[in-house]
């Protein structure tokens, strides 16, 4: 019992001195390490925010310029993680070749999120869509609000949230309107109307609308014959992100224009008549 109990004092001696001589030996070289670490994560968080500066002047999209200045910044992390690996002398050639054989498997492991990651890089080469287009795919519709290498965020004109991987993405149609959408509003009149009258007033209203886009001029026509009104489309962009209220906007222009016009709105009407 007394054995033992020395056996497992000298070992726990062992470990203590173990430890002791390693900050002794090594302390300034972990401080440095430490402050190299420090100052690197600095320099890397400055350096990714420089290229995104550049790359944005120089006209590169929001989406791109993220991107380049993301690899750059991990870049300068890597550098610096291999030379404060040196300065407390750990070799990183053992974790190179480990991560060589372990990157079968972890592919493997991984296939689903790596196809999202490789999706994402087609989506920032190629730029079918960029931060702020308005785009519907896969059922949904929304603003672009982040592309990253895993999946892109929409916003919906609900102020809601819509991740999608970024590997249902690709190869699927998507429907890209920039940064606006198209509103497709309906108004009838009477059959005793100057259609050509209604149809200037209204494209001259809804044209004069400040939520109304003045990129695109608004389409007014006939849309078809109804049983009581000759119902009028109104086709017109607005920015996407004031979606809701152009829709409110431009309904009530469309009705104040046809009040002050004398154009009469019909309703729905049925005579009954009873037989004797």
């Amino acid at each position: 019992m007394e054995q033992n109990i020395e056996s497992e004092i000298a070992q726990l001696q062992a470990v203590y001195d173990a430890v002791i001589n390693f900050f002794v030996n090594y302390s300034f070289q972990l401080i440095g390490a430490i402050f190299i670490l420090l100052i690197g994560l600095y320099i890397a968080k400055r350096v990714s925010a420089v290229v995104n500066r550049v790359c944005i002047a120089k006209g590169l999209d929001v989406t791109l310029s993220r991107f380049i200045a993301n690899v750059s910044k991990i870049l300068v992390v890597i550098m610096v993680a291999i030379v404060v690996l040196n300065k407390i002398g750990i070799s990183v050639t053992p974790f190179v070749a480990a991560i060589g054989a372990l990157s079968l498997g972890a592919g493997l492991a991984v296939q689903g999120l790596l196809s999202n990651y490789g999706a994402g890089l087609n989506i920032i080469l190629t730029r079918p869509f960029i931060v702020g287009d308005t785009i519907s795919v896969q059922g949904v519709s929304g603003q672009v609000k982040d592309i990253l290498l895993a999946h892109t965020i929409i916003v919906t004109e609900d102020d809601v949230e819509i991740t999608i991987p970024n590997k249902h993405i690709i190869g699927e149609i998507i429907h890209n309107s920039q940064k606006q959408s198209l509103l497709e509003l309906s108004v009838g009149v009477a059959y005793s109307s100057d259609l050509d009258k209604v149809t200037e007033i209204l494209q001259t209203a809804v044209a004069n609308c400040p939520l109304a886009s003045d990129v695109r001029d608004p389409q007014v026509g006939i849309a078809n014959f109804g049983d009581s009104s000759v119902d009028f489309e109104i086709r017109v962009w607005a920015d996407s992100d004031k979606i809701n209220a152009a829709r409110f906007a431009i309904n009530k222009v469309i009705w104040d224009t046809l009040q002050t016009n004398s154009v009469d709105i019909p309703f729905p009407q049925r005579e009954v008549k009873m037989l004797p």
